[in-house]
C-alpha cells in the first residue's frame, strides 16, 4: 500500500480523497493555487505545496509542477480527482515515467475513450449500442448541413474533445446548423484545444443514465448499477440518483454487461463510468446508446457508494496499488435509494447566472445534526459491507461533501460548486423528503445559490413520478424559475410563524430597561400579509389562523437565523430574516415576504401606494459577469424582437443576447474586449 498520496485537485473532491486516505493510514499532500491558499483542502492535508497563480492554466493544469511537488514531498501516488488533468493521457504517462503510481486507469484507456469519435468506433466494435451519426471529421458548415439532413433532424453537434456540457448545440433545422456549427467549433477550441465536431441523431424523450464500472489490474471488472442523471441544465447535471426509476433489472444487466465489455476492450482498470442516452419512449429495454466513457471518478459517485456500501475512492487506491477486487459481480447488491443535489453558486431567479464572491455565512445541514463526522464521505453507508455507523440509518441519512468554508471565496477561476448534498433512504420518496428537509437547513449568505431551485425540483410532481428526461428543466420552467409554489396549508403555517416571531421580538424589545413612556402591550391579534392575501392570526393558548387551529411548537429565539416548527415527528425548518415590515421566510424552495401588522396598522397600510419599479426595458443589461466578445449592431440601427445584439463569454461559454422588443440603438456603452459586471448597460434603446 502507498505511504503518501498527492491529490492533483482542489475543493470538495480533494477533501473527499484525503478523508479516505487518512482512514486508510496514508499520508496526504495537497497542491494549491494562490486563490486557494487558505482553502479547506489545504488545511485538511498533512502537507501542501503551492503551484502558482489562480488561473488553472498556470497552476492545476501544470503537470510538471504537480510531479515536482510529488517528488519534493516523497508522494508515491497521485490521485487526479475529476476535471483538470484527470483524463489527460500525457499526465498518466508522465506519472509512470516518474515512478509515481497514477490512481486511475491506464494511459491507453484514457486515450481511447478521450476522443469521442474514436471511442464510439471502439464501442461499436465491442458490441455496445451506439447512436446513429457521423463520426468522421467535418470540413465546413455546408458539409455539416448535408450530414445533418442525411441523419434527420433533430441532431446534436458536439465538440470531439468536449465535456461538462461545453461545445454542444442542438439543431432542429438547417438554420440551426448554420448558426451553431462555427460556435461549437470555437467553444471546442477555446475549452479543449480541439475544434473538431461530430454530429449524431438526437434521441427524443432522452434520459441520461450511466453505469459505474470498477476493474483491477488482474482482469476482473464489475458494474455497480446505474445512476440516473437526466435532470440537467445546459447539459450540466443538477440532480443524480441511484438506482434509476426507469431501469428494470433486465435492462440493468444488459447495460452493465455492455459497459463491462467496453471496459475490457480497452484493458480498463480503476473506477470509470459509461454514459448512456436512453430513449424514454422505448419499451423493449434495448433503447440505450453509448455516449462516452469518463475515465475518472464522477462528481456523482456518492449515490453509488450509498446504495452499494463501497467506498469508490478506497477501491481506486487499492486497485492502483495492485490489489485484486475483493468481491465478484454476484456479490454486488443495491440497497435503498440515494439522491444527490449539486449546490451551485448561481442565481436561479436570474436565469441561473453564475455568482461569485465571499461566503459570508456557510452552514451545511449535516454539520448541525451530527457535527463534522457526518461530512466524511465514508462515515456511514447503509449496507452490510461496511457495517452502518452513525445516527438515523434506519430511516435514512444526510451527507454533505464540500470543499468550502465560511469566509472563503467562490472564485471566478473554478467550478461554482459549493457543496453536494446526498441523502439515502429505503425508498425514493423518503430520500427526496430528506433532501427537502436538509435543503431547508442550508444557510448560505454572500452570493447567489440554487438551494430554492433544488428544493422545488425535489417536490415537483413530475420528479416524484420518475417521468424524467434531459429536457425536464426547460420543459417545466420555460419562463425561468420564480420559486416553488406556495400551497394553502404552508401559507397558513408561515403566517402563524411570522406572527409568533413578531410577538417574541416585541416581548424582547419590551424588556429593555430605561425606555420612555408606559410599557408596551404585546398584542395577541395580528394581520399577516403574504402578497395580496391577508390572514388574521390570534396567538393565545392556541395558534389560530383565520379561525383555524395551527398545531405545532416553534423553536426560535430573537436573533436565531433558523426557526423550526415541530408537530409530532414532523418538522418545518424556516430560514428567518428581518424586513422593514415583517419577515422574509425561506422554506420549501422559495423566499416569502410576510408583512406583520397590528389590526389597526393593517387598516392604514391598505391605503399605502405601492412603489413602481423603474422601466429597464430600454437597456440591454449584461445578465452575468463576462467578456463582451462581439457586438452585432451599431448606434442608430433599428432592431427587431429576437434579433442577436451582442455575445458575452462567461465560464468559457458564448451567450447570445437578443432584443426583447423592437427599437433603435441610442447608445453603445461598451466595446468588444471589455469586461462586464452583472447588470452593466451594454446598449440603450429608444422607440422608433
Amino acid at each position: 500500500m502507498f505511504k503518501k498520496i498527492l491529490v492533483a485537485n482542489r475543493g470538495e473532491i480533494a477533501c473527499r480523497v484525503f478523508r479516505t486516505a487518512k482512514r486508510m493510514g496514508i499520508a496526504t499532500v495537497a497542491v494549491y493555487s494562490d486563490a486557494d491558499a487558505r482553502a479547506p483542502h489545504v488545511r485538511l492535508a498533512d502537507e501542501a505545496v503551492r503551484l502558482g497563480p489562480a488561473p488553472a492554466a498556470e497552476s492545476y493544469l501544470k503537470a510538471e509542477l504537480i510531479l515536482a511537488a510529488a517528488k519534493a514531498t516523497g508522494a508515491d501516488a497521485i490521485h487526479p480527482g475529476y476535471g483538470f488533468l484527470s483524463e489527460r493521457e500525457s499526465f498518466a504517462k508522465a506519472c509512470a515515467e516518474a515512478g509515481i503510481a497514477f490512481v486511475g486507469p491506464p494511459a491507453n484507456a484514457i486515450a481511447a475513450m478521450g476522443d469521442k469519435i474514436a471511442s464510439k468506433k471502439l464501442a461499436k466494435a465491442a458490441g455496445v449500442n451506439v447512436v446513429p451519426g457521423y463520426l468522421g471529421e467535418i470540413a465546413d458548415t455546408d458539409e455539416a448541413v448535408k450530414i445533418a439532413s442525411d441523419i434527420g433532424y433533430p441532431v446534436m453537434m458536439k465538440a470531439s474533445a468536449g465535456g461538462g456540457g461545453k461545445g454542444m448545440r442542438l439543431a432542429w433545422s438547417e438554420q440551426d446548423v448554420r448558426e451553431g456549427f462555427e460556435a461549437t467549433k470555437r467553444e471546442g477550441l477555446a475549452s479543449f484545444g480541439d475544434d473538431r465536431v461530430f454530429i449524431e441523431k438526437f434521441i427524443e424523450q432522452p434520459r441520461h443514465i450511466e453505469i459505474q464500472v470498477l476493474g483491477d489490474q488482474h482482469g476482473n471488472i464489475v458494474y455497480l448499477g446505474e445512476r440516473e442523471c437526466s435532470i440537467q441544465r445546459r447539459h450540466q447535471k443538477v440532480v443524480e440518483e441511484a438506482p434509476s426509476p426507469f431501469v428494470t433489472p433486465e435492462m440493468r444487466r444488459k447495460m452493465g454487461e455492455q459497459a463491462v465489455a467496453l471496459a475490457r476492450a480497452v484493458g480498463y482498470y480503476s473506477a470509470g463510468t459509461v454514459e448512456l442516452i436512453v430513449s424514454g419512449a422505448d419499451k423493449t429495454g434495448d433503447g440505450f446508446y453509448f455516449l462516452e466513457m469518463n475515465t475518472r471518478l464522477q462528481v456523482e459517485h456518492p449515490v453509488t457508494e450509498a446504495i452499494t456500501g463501497l467506498d469508490l475512492v478506497e477501491q481506486m487506491i487499492r486497485v492502483a496499488a495492485g490489489e485484486r477486487l475483493a468481491f465478484t459481480q454476484d456479490e454486488v447488491t443495491l440497497t435503498g435509494w440515494a439522491i444527490e443535489n449539486r449546490v451551485y453558486a448561481e442565481d436561479p431567479y436570474r436565469g441561473f447566472l453564475p455568482s461569485t464572491g465571499r461566503l459570508v455565512r456557510y452552514r451545511p445541514p449535516a454539520a448541525e445534526a451530527r457535527q463534522e463526522p457526518a461530512r466524511i464521505a465514508d462515515a456511514a453507508l447503509p449496507h452490510p459491507n461496511p457495517s452502518p455507523e452513525g445516527e438515523g440509518l434506519e430511516t435514512g441519512y444526510v451527507r454533505v461533501d464540500d470543499g468550502v468554508a465560511e469566509g472563503g471565496e467562490v472564485s471566478m477561476f473554478y467550478d461554482p460548486m459549493i457543496a453536494k448534498l446526498i441523502t439515502w433512504a429505503p425508498t425514493r420518496g423518503e430520500a427526496a423528503d430528506l433532501q427537502v428537509a436538509a435543503l431547508d437547513r442550508f444557510e448560505i449568505d454572500g452570493l447567489g445559490h440554487n438551494v430554492d431551485f433544488l428544493s422545488a425540483l425535489m417536490q415537483h410532481p413530475r420528479f416524484r413520478s420518475g417521468a424524467l428526461t434531459t429536457g425536464f428543466i426547460a420543459e417545466e420552467y420555460p419562463e425561468g424559475f420564480e420559486g416553488a409554489p406556495l400551497g394553502a396549508e404552508l401559507r397558513r403555517r408561515l403566517a402563524a410563524i411570522a406572527a409568533e416571531l413578531s410577538r417574541r421580538q416585541g416581548e424582547r424589545a419590551a424588556r429593555i430597561s430605561g425606555q420612555l413612556g408606559a410599557p408596551r402591550e404585546i398584542s395577541c391579534d395580528w394581520v399577516v400579509r403574504i402578497g395580496e392575501i391577508e390572514h388574521e392570526v390570534t396567538l393565545g393558548e392556541d395558534m389560530l389562523v383565520d379561525g383555524a387551529l395551527i398545531e405545532g411548537e416553534l423553536d426560535w429565539n430573537p436573533g436565531d437565523r433558523l426557526a423550526v416548527m415541530r408537530q409530532g415527528d414532523a418538522t418545518l425548518a424556516v430560514r428567518v430574516a428581518r424586513t422593514r415590515a415583517g419577515w422574509a421566510l425561506t422554506t420549501r424552495g422559495a423566499t416569502h415576504q410576510l408583512d406583520v401588522f397590528h389590526p389597526r396598522v393593517a387598516q392604514l397600510a391598505r391605503h399605502m401606494i405601492a412603489k413602481i419599479a423603474p422601466d429597464m426595458s430600454k437597456f440591454l443589461l449584461a445578465p452575468m459577469p463576462g467578456l463582451l466578445t462581439r457586438l452585432e449592431v451599431g448606434e442608430g440601427d433599428r432592431v427587431e424582437a429576437g434579433q442577436p445584439l451582442a455575445v458575452v463569454e462567461a465560464m468559457k461559454m458564448e451567450n447570445i443576447l437578443r432584443a426583447e422588443k423592437a427599437g433603435v440603438v441610442k447608445a453603445i456603452n461598451f466595446a468588444p474586449g471589455d469586461s462586464l459586471a452583472v447588470d452593466a448597460a451594454i446598449l440603450e434603446f429608444e422607440q422608433g
